[in-house]
């Protein structure tokens, strides 16, 4: 999804969000998780602001990225912006080459011969907490550390400049992300009642929200518990008007994994599946905004 990309929300999308923000108020009465589930752009398109606030009212209890989040996020809390260049800088080969991005090795490789139970994205938001970053204020990791809200990176090897500096230390990237694989299962096992959202991920939050919520509902299972009453949103800018049913296969949404995942499959059990379409600059704010209406109407 391109954070360029103008998408404002339609009247029954802004329904669909009003409805969400109210499960989220609801899941927060219950102490249910509210779960945020992201791709790189939600960074880079400026609402970090509006995710900040939201988790330091109570309303984020979880937030999971992927590997390119902890880039931008670091990127920002560093100099304030964040680019990737990628047409210009391929061409001779210095693309993802910034040294000063590279650092983030160092963090990780520090982190992981320091401390072999702390997670990706803990070690880097402390990182950005207790340095000299001047923009510290907009870093979604950061105030994940400060607030101690898990903050899990879910890293593919190869996908990220990172990976390219000869300071990456595939192993301990590896542990570090796989010790918040499991801190996310953690938060999944009591995700009954609960709120799981994906912004713009198309592969890494429907992909591992399925591996959690099967360990989940495993361990569950055995000590006769059930993780069957949830809400899933997805927020995305595709074209998807059938929440209800599996498309065929000779379909190209079938392969759409946040609606053949996260809206359908895993909460075909009895929650609720939702999808919202919009730019992550006009859906967040609007989230932000409906949370705040409902909370000024509170008792």
């Amino acid at each position: 999804m391109s954070s360029d990309a103008i998408m404002p929300l339609t009247a029954c999308d802004g329904g669909r969000l009003m409805e969400t923000a109210s499960d989220i108020i609801t899941a927060r009465q219950r102490s249910s998780p509210v779960i945020l589930m992201m791709g790189a752009h939600v960074i880079r398109s400026g609402v970090q602001r509006y995710l900040i606030d939201m988790m330091e009212n109570g309303y984020i209890s979880c937030i999971a990225g992927n590997g390119a989040a902890v880039i931008h996020d670091y990127e920002l809390a560093l100099i304030g912006a964040t680019t990737e260049g990628v047409s210009k800088y391929i061409k001779d080969g210095q693309f993802g080459l910034w040294k000063e991005t590279g650092q983030i090795n160092d963090i990780i490789n520090a982190s992981y011969e320091n401390d072999t139970k702390i997670g990706l994205g803990e070690a880097i938001g402390r990182a950005i907490s207790e340095g000299a970053f001047a923009h510290t204020d907009i870093s979604l990791l950061a105030a994940a550390y400060r607030l101690r809200i898990p903050a899990t990176i879910h890293v593919g090897i190869g996908y990220d400049i990172i990976h390219e500096h000869p300071n990456c230390n595939g192993a301990a990237t590896g542990a570090l992300s796989y010790n918040d694989f499991l801190k996310f299962v953690s938060v999944v096992e009591g995700l009954q009642g609960g709120v799981l959202m994906s912004f713009g991920s198309a592969v890494m939050a429907p992909e591992v929200f399925l591996k959690a919520l099967s360990m989940a509902r495993n361990a569950a299972s055995q000590e006769n518990r059930q993780i069957d009453n949830f809400t899933t949103v997805v927020f995305d800018i595709h074209d998807i008007t059938d929440t209800k049913n599996e498309p065929p296969k000779d379909c190209a949404t079938y392969y759409f994994r946040p609606l053949k995942t996260i809206l359908l499959r895993t909460v075909a059990d009895g929650g609720t599946g939702r999808y919202i379409k919009g730019s992550h600059r006009d859906a967040i704010p609007a989230l932000w905004s409906a949370l705040c209406e409902l909370r000024s109407a509170e008792p």
